[in-house]
């Protein structure tokens, strides 16, 4: 998304950003944004203040860039997670547990940057994003639902819509208890168990091929 802007003057040819957003999205995750002071990014990006500001601006910039790439490398690992597997209910317990694998991030607090911290941050540009986010990651799963429809996997009256808004808010829900402290281990096994619930026709009855 960045890689055609134009670089200020000054900056280091060997400087890797991307790697320095990795270290912002750290210090936003373990602090918050509100929480977050301009001295606490420059220790954990390991960057002189003067570089921190000519190359990414100030906080709440940072923290756009940050967000954007983010967005971007969960995005493609949960979409990846989606329509990888050839069998509906292993994308949905793979994207599942994808949710858990990055809010149990090693090195990182627990959490997500776009679940568990953007939401909080009163700004208009950062709300909105987060709202297109959720918009496109429902459209995702909804759109691997109608795949499995024309495979036949499940019926054609299966409530698209709803069931991608069930399997984010699991995801969400996943993610939050990460934040709270609850295991990788058995967010996992959770992960599995709410993949067979998803999959539940109306009435209970058994879905073709289950």
């Amino acid at each position: 998304m960045f890689q055609n802007a134009v670089k200020p003057r000054g900056r280091p040819r060997s400087f890797d950003e991307r790697g320095a957003l990795e270290k912002a999205t750290k210090v936003f995750r373990s602090k918050g944004y509100d929480g977050v002071t301009i001295d606490d990014l420059v220790e954990g990006m390991g960057v002189g203040r003067p570089s921190l500001y000519s190359i990414f601006g100030d906080k709440r910039t940072l923290f756009l860039r940050a967000l954007r790439a983010y967005a971007e490398t969960k995005g493609a690992g949960a979409a990846k997670a989606l329509f990888s597997p050839p069998v509906l209910r292993d994308s949905i317990a793979g994207f599942l547990r994808n949710a858990v694998e990055t809010a149990t991030e090693e090195g990182s607090a627990p959490g997500c940057l776009l679940i568990c911290v953007a939401p909080l941050v009163n700004d208009t540009e950062v709300r909105q994003f987060v709202q297109d986010a959720v918009a496109a990651a429902a459209a995702l799963v909804e759109r691997r639902f109608c795949d499995a429809i024309n495979a036949g996997e499940v019926r054609s009256d299966f409530p698209v819509a709803a069931r991608a808004s069930q399997v984010l808010d699991l995801g969400r829900g996943l993610t939050m208890r990460a934040q709270m402290g609850t295991s990788r281990r058995e967010l996992l096994k959770d992960a599995e168990e709410a993949a067979d619930l998803v999959l539940l026709p109306r009435g209970g009855n058994a879905a073709p091929g289950h």
